[in-house]
């Protein structure tokens, strides 16, 4: 949600005025400093975040932190605007979240995404949220569960296992992106509907989709779209936020592609789908997948035995990890 920014909340900052070199507070000073803020409790701290209340939370209340802005600190897209690939003049190795659905194709730069984290938007009827959580690499795609059903996202300035906590603007719940469902408020442990997106490149999902549209950097934000605040980030081992379960079979940043079947998770290394012929058949809980791999777009798409894609995730190893730690994890070794 946010890099090293001001955890205290008493100003924003915006991310290109700070250096993504790792000037964080280690989790534990963080959390303390946190605590000291409330008197010491751990109650007082659980009860009431950013204006949200977390006294009945389905989550552990301590373990919910601020990342740093208030809430609405990071703002979202309300009103996106498209343009044409030939406006957009995308590089072919730049990243988007790409969604095809009810009868529309758009492309979402993932550059974008690191600044406002939520694109509300409509397709066929349907309200559709693009999120993207730059700490945990998270992009996910969710659509209200019936057409004209209002549910629009905001960032709530709040963190759970260093990953984004949403809220909806119709009831003030609170959602978690990885966990896909509402932790506290009117709609608590509702679950969100999961629309399968492409985390790839732009040369891929043009070659894939060559009529689609693309979120505009018009947003009504003054931003240097061009500058990303996570470089240092993402080419770091460094996790700024403390993340309940670690596991280290992979690199805190590997990417994997995560998928839940019937309650059972599964994860894909891309270093492990680096190792296979690319188009390869596996098995998660009983059912036969198809996996397909793309290492030139570094991305990996899963399909049931039916051919319709299943939705699934790419995210960071430790965020996927840190949400589900008793996944399956897949071997290119496996037979």
């Amino acid at each position: 949600m946010t890099g090293p920014r001001d955890f205290f909340g008493a100003a924003r900052i915006r991310p290109d005025a700070v250096s993504t070199a790792r000037i964080a507070l280690p989790a534990c000073l963080l959390f303390a400093t946190l605590l000291s803020l409330t008197g010491g409790s751990v109650s007082a701290l659980a009860s009431s975040l950013n204006g949200f209340e977390l006294v009945d939370a389905l989550i552990p209340a301590a373990e919910i932190i601020r990342g740093g802005p208030p809430k609405d600190g990071i703002a979202s897209v309300d009103h996106p605007r498209f343009i044409s690939p030939d406006e957009a003049k995308l590089k072919p190795e730049q990243r988007v979240m790409g969604v095809s659905f009810a009868g529309q194709v758009r492309a979402y730069p993932i550059n974008i995404l690191n600044r406002h984290e939520v694109v509300n938007d409509r397709f066929g009827g349907y309200y559709v949220a693009i999120t993207y959580c730059p700490l945990c690499g998270s992009g996910m795609v969710f659509r209200a569960p019936e057409p004209d059903q209002a549910l629009t996202f905001g960032v709530s300035g709040l963190l759970y296992n260093s990953d984004v906590l949403l809220y909806d603007r119709e009831t003030e719940s609170l959602w978690s992106q990885l966990l896909m469902q509402a932790i506290s408020g009117p709609r608590s442990g509702e679950k969100l509907k999961l629309l399968t997106a492409s985390h790839t490149n732009w040369q891929d999902w043009l070659k894939r989709f060559p009529d689609t549209q693309v979120l505009s950097e018009e947003t009504g934000f003054d931003f240097d779209y061009a500058r990303d605040p996570y470089e240092g980030y993402k080419n770091s081992g460094d996790v700024w936020f403390p993340v309940a379960n670690q596991n280290s079979a992979y690199s805190n940043k590997e990417w994997v592609m995560g998928v839940v079947i019937d309650d059972l998770a599964k994860a894909y290394p891309f270093r492990e789908l680096e190792l296979t012929s690319g188009d390869f058949i596996d098995e998660i809980n009983g059912q036969s997948v198809r996996i397909v791999w793309s290492k030139n777009a570094r991305s990996a798409q899963i399909f049931n035995a039916s051919g319709d894609e299943i939705p699934a995730v790419t995210a960071y190893w430790f965020a996927w990890f840190g949400f589900y730690p008793h996944t399956q994890v897949y071997r290119a070794a496996d037979p």
